[in-house]
């Protein structure tokens, strides 16, 4: 069984999100999608992140009409930093030996690879999803730090979406529309709740 993990964020989840979840499963015949809001992203410890709570309901509410995604909430309900390894050593202990695990992620998300918490670790975990971006950098670098990634990497033949939930929560603050960029469900939530308005900082 194989089980595509995508984590982030999503302050706020954005279409692009969905599109790469939805490539992915098709293309690599995933059983399911579990989308995974960071709790506190240790490489973000520095920025405003929209409270949990929020980000969790974006989520639910973008995925509720694709029987494949599933909403994971492993790293909110844990204390701390969120760091991906232990996530993923605790996703391997419930879902058991038979399921391969696929972590979907942007090439600029990989770049920053040799930062994260036992990167080798995690490549022996799970395999990369890698989703094309623009202006990213070369990624030869890794195979120098990570000997193993090569082989543990497949490469989504797809369009670069470019769209940022920055780019959107800015849009938000200067009274733009964010129509088409964010499900019409996640775009009801944000007004309703008045996030990513000046005020709510």
């Amino acid at each position: 069984m194989n089980i595509g993990v995508l984590g982030g964020t999503f302050d706020p989840i954005h279409i692009g999100h969905l599109i790469v979840a939805e490539e992915a499963r098709i293309r690599l015949g995933l059983h399911e999608v579990l989308f995974v809001p960071a709790g506190q992203p240790w490489l973000k410890l520095d920025r405003h992140i929209s409270p949990a709570m929020h980000r969790v309901e974006m989520v639910r509410r973008a995925i509720g009409n694709n029987p494949h995604f599933k909403l994971c909430t492993l790293e909110v309900e844990r204390s701390g930093p969120s760091y991906t390894v232990d996530t993923m050593m605790i996703l391997r202990e419930q879902l058991g030996s038979e399921a391969s695990l696929f972590f979907i992620v942007g090439r600029d998300t990989l770049a920053e690879l040799p930062l994260w918490k036992e990167p080798r670790r995690l490549v022996q975990i799970c395999r990369f999803v890698v989703a094309p971006r623009l202006g990213t950098k070369d990624l030869k670098h890794l195979e120098t730090s990570i000997p193993e990634l090569p082989d543990r990497v497949v490469k989504l033949d797809m369009p670069v979406i470019e769209i940022s939930s920055s780019g959107i929560r800015h849009r938000v603050g200067q009274g733009l529309s964010i129509r088409y960029l964010v499900p019409a469900e996640v775009e009801e939530y944000i007004t309703e709740q008045k996030i990513y308005l000046p005020s709510s900082r």
